[in-house]
């Protein structure tokens, strides 16, 4: 584990959670960083990534309007605003470093998950 991720919790549905992921300096400088979930019985998806410069995010469509993904890199941490939350995006949150390859992104760096939890 080289990420640290935290942030996750309980919430209603329609609150607000903020995740964070603190990367190790060499290894935010160099890649990509994301997160992605997995519900319960449910294969692992993408959630959202933000470049190593900052300046091209990207998101699955299901979170499109509701969560934010941002880097500071001042304090080598990403992080993902989540609003509107809707107990459909329950789930282990996980975030991860790498790089977007053909449309697709390859992780190299993972986090331990966090849990979101979001009660209806």
């Amino acid at each position: 584990v080289q990420l640290q991720a935290s942030g996750g919790g309980l919430v209603q549905a329609g609150g607000s959670l903020r995740l964070s992921c603190v990367a190790p300096g060499h290894i935010f400088s160099s890649f990509d960083i994301g997160w992605t979930r997995q519900a319960p019985g449910k294969e692992r998806e993408f959630v959202a990534a933000i470049s190593r410069s900052g300046g091209i995010r990207y998101y699955t469509d299901s979170v499109k309007g509701r969560f934010t993904i941002s880097r500071d890199n001042a304090k080598n941490t990403v992080y993902l605003q989540m609003n509107s939350l809707k107990p459909e995006d329950t789930a282990v949150y996980y975030c991860a470093a790498g790089s977007k390859t053909s449309g697709n992104y390859f992780w190299d760096y993972w986090g331990q998950g966090t849990q979101v939890t979001v009660s209806s």
